[in-house]
């Protein structure tokens, strides 16, 4: 799954990053290995039904009050696929001819006026980007908005989503279809912090699948992987370990 849409200079530049290893460093969390039923349960229980706002994990300025007060809201899809022998998440890969090119992200996108809730914006964005049938979808909750730099306050809706399932990425906006693990975003060895030897006032998370040559490419980043880091927190917290 290599991204051939990223600029060399940028690659050089991560690749020459220092890079820690979350499970080798003070930041190491417990591992959880989510189940349907274990899902159902955080999103019945009190700390799923108090959708508390999601912090923004990487070391950088945080968004102002003023940039707050105006963000657009919009909505991602945490797919939680039921496949065996463990459940995955669904994942897309921007489009190169669009904003935040090659980008691994949710499904997902602004609030259109005839959404009535950011639930109903979830479901449509992730029919209209992977002809996800809604017929498919069962949701079980949300986690609390994440405002994000690019000027959106973003609601991440959790969902099961029982095959079969026929995923077609829409042409001239999603690159690539993919599914991974959902132990993975509750699995610190999945996460890395890297810092720009230019940059050492900033820090940024990332997740990616070190011992796994079919996702060699599929890295998280930005407000997908601190929407994903939300997710692993509130999982912790709902089970006490955080």
């Amino acid at each position: 799954m290599s991204n051939p849409t990223i600029d060399p200079e940028q690659r050089r530049r991560f690749d020459a990053a220092e890079k820690i290893r979350i499970h080798e460093s003070p930041l190491v969390r417990p591992a959880l290995r989510p189940t349907e039923s274990c899902l159902r349960a955080h999103f019945e229980g009190p700390v799923g039904l108090e959708a508390r706002e999601l912090e923004n994990p990487h070391l950088e300025p945080r968004v102002t009050p003023e940039a707050r007060a105006k963000a657009m809201p919009a909505s991602v899809l945490l797919g939680v696929v039921l496949r065996e022998p463990e459940p995955t998440l669904i994942v897309t890969q921007r489009h190169h001819g669009i904003s935040f090119p090659g980008h691994w992200v949710f499904p997902g996108g602004r609030a259109d006026r005839g959404d009535a809730t950011p639930i109903d914006t979830a479901i449509r964005e992730a029919e209209e980007e992977i002809g996800l049938d809604p017929g498919r979808v069962e949701v079980i909750g949300r986690l609390g908005d994440y405002v994000s730099h690019s000027g959106f306050r973003v609601a991440p809706t959790v969902a099961l989503v029982r095959p079969p399932i026929d995923l077609r990425p829409q042409p001239g906006e999603v690159e690539t279809i993919a599914e991974v693990p959902l132990s993975a975003l509750t699995d610190p060895a999945h996460y890395f912090l890297f810092r720009f030897a230019d940059r050492k006032d900033r820090a940024h998370f990332a997740l990616d699948f070190p011992d796994d040559p079919e996702r060699a490419g599929l890295m998280l980043t930005g407000v997908t992987v601190s929407i994903a880091i939300g997710f692993y927190g509130e999982l912790l917290r709902g089970q006490g370990l955080a």
